[in-house]
């Protein structure tokens, strides 16, 4: 590769060809288009795909079209329509037009019309199951339907009465008449239109046959004049005839190029089974912060910023593989660890009593205001006071009794500095009548004040706390992976892939936190200091957060495996 100037990055295959295609003539601006079925809530191998379709658009001043591929309407709902739409938005982006594939079913029925009369279309009463038999395999031809040659007039009239609903369901289908020898199955006289009477969600019951996506999918593009028609590897073999039907009908042809699909471990992306957790309630809804889909991760706290340059992180690849699950925990870990505010919480509280600590002149304890740094990769986010007195909560596991050489939090006999306060010295507990620790006694060093320090003073150990009288209990929401496998739709003969549901990829618990976090708003993500990035739910009332766990600070799976090897 030729060494490219500090600061660029090298195009990928797509932009390669685009430049190509652009340099030859063969088109004069780039216009492309996201065409999702609304059939289910988007997820993040869509996100890839959204940032693919918008971004090249925007890099080349070009255009970008949503539209719906809505050519099923057993299976969508305008639920699924706003959903996607809503979620494109949210990533950052706005589509030039919206569009959806019924805009076109007068149209492509007039086109189907046309392959009819040219000879290059026929109607065939084969069942589903002997038109899957007459197709042949991979390795065997296919055979020609016995109506296969069928007149024009009567394939006409024929056509005509499936649109009218003369006949039932499933009893005849429009099919392309091409080559059943061809060494791609696609090309073996495939179906265009099929008899379903069903409710569209836009067009009601004006039709009884809807188009199959091959017949839809590359006239809706042409009828658009996208010029790159950019879709996943899987309609790599369909390529073909998305150019015959484009050739033979005579119309604007876009070039079809395909990209490798984003699969990610520990997520299932088939959205049949992520309908089967929706429906049978393993999780809340599509919107579940386990969930893979965007506005399951934009719940959780994931931010646009994040999903964006995971997706670039990521790239552009033409064969199928897996990308770690770490690399997207990652993603919204750097971004966060730049903007997101810093909170002091604890979640497994223990009680820690400075028995030195000042009083005022009635006997109270004396509360004074720690200035904490809001974030120190955000100097211009400045501080915050959070309320210190002599009765603490810290967390269970910074303290032990008797610990090893190597534990640098507090410990009996030890000193800490406590975040944004004092080093405090150890020298005694409390236990109930089981022997557990249920309170630390320490003292403080009042020359050692954070930002005003000059006793001279080393400590190792850092550890964080909230005041006892002032700390506020929220609702914690600690969600995890959902499964505890990296690839959970292969499974293992005789199991599905709900046998590797992570049991504890959502835990409830109580956390008590300073004040400040009563008034952060719903969708602000925040770091919990030292264990993770947290969220406000929708489901917070007024003076009542729910917080989720978007992720913890490091892998905590990854220690968990090496601790396995």
């Amino acid at each position: 590769m030729t060494d490219l100037p500090a600061g660029r990055v090298p195009k990928h295959f797509i932009e390669q060809a685009i430049d190509a295609d652009l340099a030859t003539g063969r088109f004069s601006q780039v216009a492309t288009r996201f065409p999702p079925e609304p059939n289910g809530y988007l997820h993040i191998g869509h996100a890839k795909s959204i940032c693919l379709n918008f971004g090249l658009a925007q890099k080349y001043a070009g255009t970008c079209n949503l539209r719906f591929d809505d050519t099923n309407p057993a299976k969508e709902e305008t639920e699924y329509v706003e959903s996607i739409m809503e979620d494109v938005r949210w990533l950052g982006f706005q589509w030039d037009r919206l569009h959806y594939a019924s805009d076109y079913f007068e149209q492509l029925y007039d086109w189907a019309e046309q392959l009819i009369l040219a000879g290059k279309a026929y109607v065939c009463d084969l069942t589903g199951d002997q038109t899957r038999q007459y197709r042949g395999t991979l390795t065997e031809p296919g055979q020609d339907s016995p109506y296969r040659d069928r007149g024009v007039q009567e394939n006409l009239e024929l056509f005509r009465g499936m649109r009218a609903g003369q006949y039932a369901d499933g009893l005849r289908t429009l099919r392309a008449k091409i080559d059943m020898a061809s060494p791609n199955l696609n090309l073996r006289d495939p179906v265009m239109y099929r008899i379903l009477r069903a409710t569209h969600h836009r067009t009601g019951d004006t039709w009884c046959i809807y188009p199959m996506y091959d017949w839809a999918h590359g006239q809706s593009d042409s009828l658009e004049k996208i010029s790159f028609s950019i879709c996943t590897l899987e309609f790599e073999n369909h390529r073909p005839l998305y150019d015959w039907f484009c050739l033979n009908l005579g119309i604007h042809h876009p070039r079809q190029i395909e990209f490798a699909r984003l699969n990610v471990t520990y997520m299932v992306m088939s959205k049949r089974k992520l309908l089967q957790l929706v429906k049978e309630k393993h999780v809340s809804g599509w919107d579940d912060p386990r969930m893979p889909t965007i506005s399951g991760l934009r719940r959780r706290g994931y931010t646009p910023e994040s999903l964006r340059n995971f997706c670039a992180d990521v790239g552009m690849a033409k064969f199928n593989s897996t990308i770690d699950i770490v690399r997207l925990e990652n993603a919204v870990r750097e971004h966060l660890n730049r903007v997101a505010p810093r909170y002091l919480a604890v979640l497994d509280p223990l009680k820690l009593t400075i028995t030195n600590w000042p009083k005022n002149p009635d006997g109270s304890a004396e509360v004074q205001l720690s200035h904490a740094v809001s974030n120190p990769e955000s100097p211009e986010a400045g501080l915050r006071d959070v309320p210190m007195t002599g009765s603490l909560l810290i967390e269970r596991d910074d303290f032990r009794e008797q610990a090893p050489s190597k534990f640098f939090r507090l410990k009996l006999g030890g000193a800490v500095r406590l975040r944004a306060g004092y080093i405090i010295d150890c020298h005694d507990v409390v236990k109930d009548a089981d022997g557990k620790v249920i309170e630390v006694l320490c003292t403080y060093d009042p020359s050692t004040k954070s930002g005003e320090d000059l006793s001279g003073r080393k400590v190792k150990g850092t550890i964080h706390w909230v005041s006892a009288a002032h700390a506020a209990q929220v609702e914690v929401r600690n969600y995890d992976r959902l499964f505890t496998v990296e690839n959970p739709e292969s499974t293992e003969a005789g199991k599905t892939f709900l046998d590797y549901f992570n049991p504890d990829s959502l835990r409830v618990t109580t956390a008590w936190v300073e004040p400040a976090l009563l008034n952060v708003e719903v969708g602000q993500a925040v770091q919990f200091e030292r264990l993770g990035y947290y969220c406000p739910d929708p489901d917070s009332k007024p003076g009542q957060p729910v917080f989720n766990r978007i992720v913890p600070l490091r892998d905590t799976w990854g220690k968990i495996a090496s601790k396995e090897d």
